[in-house]
């Protein structure tokens, strides 16, 4: 049992999936010898060599289309972005080949492709690196899209993730890399890549969120027990598809829904779950699902993002909304 951080995490998943399987190959801007901008790829390069961590251009539409020819020729190629706001010139490339890959070759070709991306905001940063760009994935047939919420799900998300002969892209919470867990790599993961975790058990409401939004969730809960309430949270850990048996059942016991992201509201993966939750679940709920999310604006410069960024007091406010009707 050691203590973790989620940065370190995904680099010791690394490490064993390169270990494993000699035909896993790590690429990026700046992930060999400097380790990558968050030093998630540090040391990689020194142990596997430059064939295997491959330091690329400044071309994110090089390195996803230079992981698709690999992926045809037997590899499994695992890409960092290197921002979240920079991944936007691969997307042909994402879009338009990885996602339609096998697809288009009636199932005989695989893209085991790990697209990782560190996304969201909350540490300061300068335009176009504080993104949540999950939804413009989600919404693409063809691709699976997961987000790791703490560094146990990180540890074993990346290495289920490479593992898969299905493109996944990686979504990782920039702003929780320095978070820390007790992980233990002797005890395998006790869920499969894409379902849901119950995180704690509640009767009143469910809150459903992801990613950075995790431990905000659980914060909100144990605040709400102040005022009598007994929150259900479940990280979605899968974006697309959603596990949404576990969501359903949940929602049916609770009768009442949250959902918390910091894409923005409009169209966004709580927009989905309000839709399906509705369908499926409409003769259980006392209320509409309700959404805690980003605002519909560009995301602001950093001085401002506490004030777009959902927190405790606006997801207890959503509680209080949802419990009100």
């Amino acid at each position: 049992m050691t203590k973790i951080t989620l940065g370190k995490a995904i680099n010791a998943g690394l490490r064993v999936a390169m270990e494993k399987d000699p035909k896993v190959v790590v690429m990026g801007e700046d992930i060999g010898k400097l380790g990558g901008v968050f030093r998630v790829t540090e040391g990689l390069q020194k142990d596997f060599g430059e064939d295997r961590v491959i330091d690329t251009p400044l071309a994110e539409s090089g390195i996803i289309g230079t992981a698709v020819g690999l992926a045809l020729r037997g590899y499994r190629p695992v890409c960092e972005i290197q921002f979240d706001g920079f991944v936007f010139p691969a997307y042909d490339q994402i879009i338009n080949q990885v996602a339609k890959m096998h697809y288009r070759s009636m199932g005989k070709i695989r893209m085991p492709v790990v697209i990782r991306i560190p996304y969201g905001g909350g540490i300061g940063a300068v335009e176009h690196h504080s993104e949540s760009p999950e939804t413009l994935f989600a919404h693409v047939p063809g691709l699976k899209v997961i987000s790791c919420g703490d560094p146990v799900d990180a540890y074993w998300m990346i290495q289920q993730a490479i593992e898969s002969d299905d493109p996944i892209v990686f979504f990782e919470p920039k702003r929780r890399y320095h978070e820390k867990a007790e992980l233990d790599e002797s005890v395998p993961p006790s869920l499969p890549l894409h379902q849901a975790k119950v995180l704690r058990e509640g009767t009143d409401a469910t809150l459903l969120c992801y990613g950075p939004m995790v431990k905000t969730c659980l914060q909100a809960a144990e605040a709400a027990v102040e005022d009598g309430r007994n929150l259900e949270v479940i990280d979605l850990r899968t974006i697309a598809p959603f596990d949404l048996a576990t969501i359903f059942a949940s929602v049916r016991k609770t009768r009442r829904a949250v959902v918390v992201h910091e894409a923005p509201y409009s169209f966004g993966p709580g927009s989905e779950i309000a839709a399906r939750v509705t369908e499926e679940c409409f003769y259980h709920l006392e209320a509409p699902v309700l959404r805690v999310t980003g605002y519909d604006t560009p995301y602001p410069p950093s001085r401002m993002e506490d004030d777009y960024l959902p927190d405790l007091d606006r997801v207890l406010d959503g509680v209080d909304r949802v419990m009100g009707y």
